[in-house]
């Protein structure tokens, strides 16, 4: 989906040695329900048939289990958006990306080729690493070109790639140096291609001839994949570039950097290892502690609307999809979810190697309601941004609280179940994850039905339509 903000770490950079893929999506105005769900062999079709573009793709026998965050409404596609299989392979599926003029002049998108809508379903099921995830997607895009230009992110146990499409057939992919990070906006990202490094990177075959043959590399001396198919226009200065400059600036506080430089590296080495709190943060981020928070007291008026944050209104889930070391394949995997707008959130740990979701998170109705995760979510982002822009000490206090309260009953419950998952057998996990998955949501979920009671409460006495009485009334 478009407007969504990545975070990528290598396992090398991480806290526990884990790789984490993470991304925001942020598509559809300020809403556009979501579910997740798990989606079993049986279940897998045998041709996948677009209703958003009409692509259209046989596919291969035996699909692997995995998890899936799809609309809720399907009548204008599927888009899966992030998930990882049985064989704790991660992909994150996409972020929306802009090719320069002159390259989609060149090799144009392809109206019924394969986009973000399709590409976790038609991928992740049937891929048994990051590398394998790369090859199948570059295969597809190459063979049936795509409607769009995207960043899309594979990980496993030990390796994190990024992939990116510019034009109808080309693209690129690297794979992240191990003791770093990146921020993705919707730009493309990668920097310097190594064509002879066959371990790092990965690219449509034709790529460097067709950038010879077309004349579109103005520093032959090099290959800059950003700068020969990327954009670079006044708005990516205000709605691109300043997501990696405070992302970069939180992971690496001691490097000065202008927010509006398209000069940014791709990667960076943090100064510190990264936690999923860590992650967490910079995907729920608006700027805070510098003159450009929207809900800020610094600054000016305009500077609080110059950039567009990260953490925003348009935020509808959000996902952190861990491969960790130092356990067995059936338990290194989480798939990290949140729901709604990201400031007022936190993210729930489910072991990807689960049977089924809790039922308000896979059933999402058209309607308002707090039996649904997503919307109950959305419910207490409504009633908290009037009382941040207020900045309503106990509102921002409660909204505070239950997000340690959220990340806290999360990290406890993947800690017990690290400290048990070893008495049972491999065949008694996928049940024994999917009900510890069912009580850790249970619990986030009434702490944030408390929040919205706590919210309605506060606002009740803030209503415009008042007048104290006196004491003999």
């Amino acid at each position: 989906m478009s407007s969504c903000t990545a975070v990528l770490v290598g396992k090398k950079a991480t806290v526990d040695g884990s790789t984490m893929i993470a991304r925001n999506e942020d598509a559809g105005g300020g809403i556009n329900a979501k579910r997740f769900i798990v989606v079993k062999p049986e279940d897998q079709p045998k041709t996948y048939i677009s209703t958003f573009n009409n692509f259209q793709l046989k596919l291969p026998a035996n699909p692997l289990r995995y998890t899936e965050t799809p609309c809720a409404d399907l009548r204008n596609g599927r888009w899966g958006e992030s998930g990882i299989n049985t064989d704790n392979v991660a992909m994150s599926a996409t972020e929306t990306e802009f090719t320069n003029t002159t390259t989609l002049g060149l090799d144009p998108l392809v109206d019924d080729g394969i986009g973000e809508e399709a590409m976790l379903t038609v991928v992740l099921p049937y891929i048994h690493s990051a590398r394998e995830g790369v090859q199948r997607l570059g295969e597809l895009v190459t063979k049936y070109g795509t409607c769009e230009s995207n960043g899309i992110a594979f990980s496993d146990q030990n390796e994190v790639w990024y992939f990116e499409t510019v034009g109808g057939h080309h693209w690129a992919a690297e794979r992240i140096p191990d003791d770093t990070y990146v921020i993705a906006p919707n730009q493309t990202g990668i920097q310097e291609i190594d064509f002879n490094d066959s371990q790092h990177f990965m690219y449509s075959a034709d790529l460097k001839e067709f950038a010879e043959k077309n004349h579109l590399n103005k520093r032959p001396d090099s290959f800059n994949f950003r700068d020969i198919f990327g954009e670079d226009v006044q708005s990516d200065h205000y709605y691109n570039t300043p997501r990696v400059w405070y992302g970069q600036k939180y992971l690496n506080p001691e490097i000065k950097q202008d927010p509006q430089s398209r000069t940014m590296p791709f990667s960076r080495v943090p100064a510190h290892l990264v936690s999923i709190e860590d992650v967490a943060f910079i995907l729920s981020s608006h700027y805070q502690g510098t003159d450009f928070d929207p809900y800020g007291k610094t600054g000016t008026p305009e500077t609080r609307q110059r950039y567009r944050p990260i953490g925003m209104n348009r935020n509808q889930e959000m996902h952190i999809l861990q491969i960790r070391p130092d356990f067995p394949a059936e338990h290194a995997a989480i798939h990290w979810l949140a729901e709604g707008v990201n400031i007022f959130n936190s993210p729930v740990p489910f072991f990807a190697n689960c049977l089924d979701t809790p039922k308000n998170f896979k059933e999402t109705p058209e309607r308002t309601t707090t039996e649904s995760f997503y919307w109950l979510n959305k419910l207490i982002a409504m009633l908290a941004d009037p009382f941040f822009a207020e900045h309503d000490l106990a509102a921002m206090t409660a909204v505070s609280e239950s997000r340690k309260f959220g990340f806290a009953k999360g990290r406890s419950a993947v800690t017990k179940a690290d400290q048990e998952f070893a008495e049972l057998s491999k065949a008694e996990l996928p049940k024994w994850h999917t009900k510890i998955n069912n009580e850790v949501a249970a619990a986030i979920t009434d702490n944030l039905k408390d929040l919205l009671n706590q919210l309605v409460l506060l606002r009740a006495e803030k209503m415009v339509p008042t007048f104290e009485k006196g004491g003999e009334l």
